[in-house]
């Protein structure tokens, strides 16, 4: 008995040689082959991003391109099956949708090698972005990457820039930075820049005759200045209003931005809390104040068909409840950069369900202020993220 039945046999009992591919298929199919496998690999181990802003400097610095792996927390599964692969929400180049919501599917996580813990750097589609009008499904909203600084059943407070965990201080990153206002006698040299890595700094001139800088550095540089003989002062404080006065928050400052509400509670982002971060299993009770803290994210977020706050109640399915129980984790994410970041203390808790994975290190860094080969950041390449 002849077992390759499937090879074609001609009619004088000889095999039909085989028509070779044509370089035209070969191509096409590698080049599925590779998109395939690209496409596997960044949705189940391990997806590339780049650092587009300065919310995480100096511990990830704006052109870091970095390695995010899916798997520590769990990779998800989709819940928008109709999109091309290797994008995100929009086509390469263009402001054509990468994705079609015509099918939404539930989501789940397969199993990860780890919880999210307190001080990860974690990438997370935002909740809600207040820099984008546009709304989309949760696996595509926007991508950022913050510090884990609290997670679910934790409460948070901030004391003078301190954050404080559970009544106690946090650690703080090892290349925290904040705003800082230094007052000089004449202008800091574009070396001594360079040397502590200054950029994206703010001067004018005071009408007294001293240079006012507005900088974002670690204490550690700040000390460093403040030894120079040239410059008279060096003092934490943040930007307000249009007429760029410099002034450190106080306790009595209120930012009208602060999440939830800087109405029942007049937090700023030096001062705030405490705040109970919500977990999974969680029974609060409702009234008007934990309406005001959780109401959004209980309406918009943890997986309720019909949530509604009305009049100050929370009303689920038609009815009135009076105590909630929670579906899920939350956590409380902020940028090193601590005066220059826009998270949770602004748009509040990132459910469990946002989470996209684990920042494990930089594969290549290019300093957008430095040209040709000196904008690669040689002693960042493989760098791990801490």
């Amino acid at each position: 008995m002849k077992w390759p039945f499937w090879k074609k046999i001609s009619h004088a009992g000889k095999k039909e040689p085989v028509k070779p591919k044509s370089s035209l298929r070969e191509w096409g199919d590698a080049i599925v082959f590779a998109v395939v496998a690209a496409a596997l690999i960044r949705w189940l181990i391990m997806d590339p991003y780049m650092i587009p802003t300065g919310s995480m400097e100096k511990s990830l610095l704006v052109g870091d391109f970095l390695f995010v792996s899916r798997f520590h927390y769990g990779t998800r599964t989709t819940t928008t099956p109709l999109q091309i692969p290797l994008t995100h929400q929009k086509i390469w180049f263009t402001n054509i949708p990468s994705y079609l919501d015509w099918i939404q599917l539930p989501q789940y996580r397969l199993p990860g090698i780890s919880k999210v813990k307190r001080n990860d750097v974690v990438v997370f589609n935002v909740p809600d972005d207040p820099l984008d009008v546009a709304q989309y499904p949760v696996d595509l909203k926007t991508n950022y990457i913050k510090r884990c600084v609290a997670i679910s059943g934790d409460t948070i407070s901030i004391v003078n820039g301190q954050v404080m965990i559970n009544g106690q201080p946090n650690p703080n990153p090892p290349f925290m930075q904040h705003s800082y206002v230094v007052t000089c006698t004449e202008e800091i040299s574009r070396r001594l820049l360079e040397k502590y890595d200054i950029y994206g700094h703010q001067v004018s001139y005071d009408p007294s005759g001293y240079f006012v800088y507005q900088m974002y550095i670690p204490a550690d540089v700040a000390a460093e200045l403040k030894k120079l003989n040239f410059v008279r002062d060096v003092t934490i404080a943040i930007e307000t209003g249009f007429a760029k006065n410099y002034l450190a928050r106080t306790e009595k400052t209120v930012e009208q931005t602060i999440f939830p509400d800087y109405k029942i509670w007049p937090w700023n982002g030096d001062f705030f809390g405490p705040m109970l971060i919500p977990a999974k299993g969680m029974t609060i009770p409702i009234n008007e104040k934990t309406v005001a803290m959780y109401g959004q994210t209980i309406r918009d977020y943890d997986h309720n068909k019909d949530a509604r706050i009305e009049n100050g109640k929370l009303v689920i399915d038609g009815r009135e409840v009076t105590e909630y129980t929670f579906k899920q984790n939350y956590y409380f994410m902020m940028g090193d950069n601590r005066h220059q970041s826009l998270d949770s203390r602004y748009w509040g808790f990132v459910p469990e369900d946002h989470i996209v994975g684990k920042a494990l290190f930089v594969w290549l860094s290019l300093d957008p202020h430095k040209k040709f080969l000196n904008k690669i950041r040689w002693r960042r390449i493989f760098k791990m993220i801490e």
